[in-house]
């Protein structure tokens, strides 16, 4: 009986401490957007090369990237920027004629800080042996800014939200209690690219930036008070 009595003050203890240590909170998520245009260009890019001897197939394909990225470093573009992505050889075999063929392919990723000079390097590559041009990406060299600004706007987005609520009820928006980064989206825009041979014989504009938008998200706890 006594540890029956014992239990059970220990439980309204408990649900005591509980009621009383309770904050009243409300929980909301918040998004900010900033939208910009790039000034900066990533451009993914290869070579591919076809024969029936691999060494002499690998040798045309290596001194193919070698001239690329020499061209590369001439145009100004920093060692930083320019990576190796891929590196392929195979060996293709036709069994209807019963011959063999080797393909070896390189891509390199180059990043343009200027996207102005875009036109007249890529003019140049395709002159240096590029076949193959893979996709783009394009940035921003004031991205920390811009997400900075997109948190800012998140944060106050999410605050302007809880007050909307709660402002129903009479109640007031208290200080945070909890903020969980929901995560940044940066979606790509997507260019209009002309052709490998439009590239070569025209020297008007065949990249389309447009613009980009930064978006962050936020979850925030505030606290609610009378």
């Amino acid at each position: 009986m006594k540890l029956l009595l014992l239990n059970i003050c220990i439980f309204f203890a408990a649900t005591t401490m509980a009621q009383n240590s309770f904050e009243p909170l409300i929980t909301v998520s918040g998004k900010g957007e900033v939208t910009v245009v790039p000034d900066q260009v990533t451009i993914s890019l290869g070579v591919e090369t076809t024969g029936k001897e691999a060494e002499k197939v690998k040798a045309e394909n290596d001194r193919a990237i070698d001239a690329i990225l020499k061209y590369a470093l001439k145009q100004g573009i920093s060692q930083n920027n320019i990576t190796t992505q891929y590196i392929n050889l195979n060996k293709n075999y036709n069994y209807e004629d019963k011959s063999t063929q080797y393909t070896a392919s390189q891509i390199v990723k180059l990043k343009l800080e200027n996207l102005d000079d875009y036109e007249n390097v890529m003019t140049g590559l395709v002159s240096q042996g590029v076949n193959s041009i893979n996709g783009i990406e394009f940035g921003s060299s004031k991205m920390d800014e811009y997400e900075e600004k997109a948190r800012t706007l998140a944060m106050k987005n999410a605050k302007n939200k809880a007050e909307q609520y709660v402002g129903v009820t009479g109640q007031k928006v208290g200080p945070a209690l909890m903020i969980t980064e929901a995560g940044a989206n940066v979606p790509q825009p997507r260019p209009m690219m002309k052709t490998m041979s439009m590239m070569e014989s025209s020297s008007r504009e065949t990249l389309a930036p447009g613009e980009m938008t930064i978006t962050e998200r936020v979850e925030v706890s505030f606290k609610l008070g009378s």
